[in-house]
């Protein structure tokens, strides 16, 4: 294999590759075993017609596609490995020439890792945020764990009111006829969710269990259903069942049942000090992302198309597993949403501009402050990734290969550096 390596605008390069014709012939032949039952030529059994009977019918060129297809990607690999840039985005290939006899041609337009001017990454101003727990969030906090450990109790002595969950049954009509889709029995609603269109809910307040009620209503304008969209509408309605929360009290006995606390004081306590650790936690990601942010802004590098776009696909191929793991399939996403992989790259391209900018500034972080990682931090690394994994130390290391290993310290080190520009800013 021969190579020839062009620099191109915009941190692009273009791989020029020739293939041996020796190679070419292998694989054209090997195109040919694997294509040859597909194949029927007159007075000749499938599976046993000659080549050169193949290619005088189909033409040369008919075993050329996977002849290339199977070359191009051991081709590229190689010549990346020996044109000594660092290729960030995947090629795109083009053919040259292919004919049987010759070298095979074919280039590969990559983008390569773009050069980071830093500006300022030390001392970096950003915002100062109050990480104390107010009564507010500490009350909100409460008032959830009492919903929690509340219970449903049945109600038959009064109408009802606002929150309270309700069984109904209701048949809406629109100019004094039934309309589909508009009836329902043994209906849970919940007064005040919004889940009916607006009115419907406030105008059963006072409604009274057993009794038929009518609630007036218009439908909005924007209604799913065309035919009803701004029509008003009347709904006979009977309320047969009504239910609210019983929640405890917010006393000592409370504390002890949802706390290994004995006083509701201790327990506030607790709370605030755990609201206080998440709100610090929080505001510590936010103040990463800040410093971050300027830094991109102070710095310098020109970041290639492709770079973007193969960090996009990444992306959006880490979405599709994610899905499938919830049990859903890229397919079916596609189908509900009406989303096309093209649209959600498109869609994505943002969000990988900045991992990419995030990435390099702090790799140029690391490299100035000469952040190097040792091996006892790869082994403390490898020991917190098997208690994780629940895996043995040894066995973790047998699964490493000297590649993740790489990938590893080259992830520590920006961890470090993330560490090193943040504590370096300056809060106001």
């Amino acid at each position: 294999m021969s190579l020839q390596v062009e620099r191109l605008e915009k941190n692009m390069a273009k791989l020029t590759i020739e293939v041996p014709a020796e190679e070419l012939e292998k694989a054209l032949q090997n195109a040919y075993l694997k294509n040859r039952k597909q194949i029927s030529v007159p007075g000749f059994r499938k599976g046993k017609v000659p080549r050169q009977m193949i290619e005088k019918m189909y033409g040369p060129e008919v075993f050329y596609d996977d002849a290339a297809n199977a070359l191009i990607p051991d081709a590229y690999a190689a010549a990346a490995d020996e044109c000594e840039l660092e290729l960030v985005s995947r090629p795109r290939v083009s053919v040259v020439k292919i004919a049987k006899g010759e070298p095979f041609v074919f280039t590969a337009e990559v983008a390569v890792k773009p050069e980071v001017t830093l500006g300022q990454y030390k001392g970096i101003e950003v915002e100062k945020e109050d990480t104390a727990a107010t009564e507010e969030e500490i009350q909100a906090a409460l008032d959830k764990e009492r919903d929690s450990n509340s219970r449903t109790i049945t109600v038959e002595d009064r109408a009802v009111q606002d929150g309270d969950m309700t069984v109904i049954d209701f048949e809406g009509f629109v100019e004094g006829t039934a309309f589909e889709g508009g009836k329902g029995t043994d209906y849970p609603l919940t007064i005040g969710s919004g889940a009916f269109i607006p009115g419907f809910e406030e105008k059963l307040i006072g409604a009274e269990i057993g009794k038929e009620v009518e609630v007036d209503v218009t439908f909005p304008e924007e209604y799913h259903a065309k035919e009803l969209a701004g029509k008003p509408a009347v709904f006979k309605c009977t309320v047969k069942e009504i239910k609210v929360k019983e929640l405890p009290d917010l006393d000592d006995e409370f504390a002890k049942d949802v706390s290994e606390f004995d006083t509701l004081e201790e327990y506030k306590a607790d709370l605030k000090k755990k609201l206080e650790e998440k709100k610090a936690e929080e505001a510590k990601g936010r103040k990463e992302d800040a410093v971050i942010e300027k830094i991109i802004e102070g710095a310098s590098m020109e970041i290639p198309d492709a770079m973007v776009e193969t960090q996009a696909e990444q992306l959006v191929d880490d979405f599709a597993q994610r899905l499938q793991m919830q049990g859903m399939s890229m397919d079916q996403y596609m189908q509900y949403t009406g989303a096309g992989i093209d649209a959600m790259v498109e869609r994505m391209k943002p969000q990988a501009l900045q991992r990419i900018q995030s990435r390099l500034v702090l790799e140029a972080v690391a490299a100035a402050e000469q952040i190097e990682i040792g091996e006892e931090e790869i082994e403390a690394e490898i020991s917190r990734m098997a208690e994780s994994y629940k895996m043995e130390v040894e066995k973790v290391k047998e699964i490493l290969g000297e590649g993740e290993k790489e990938n590893m310290k080259e992830d520590l080190a920006i961890r470090k550096a993330i560490d090193l520009v943040t504590e370096a800013a300056v809060e106001k």
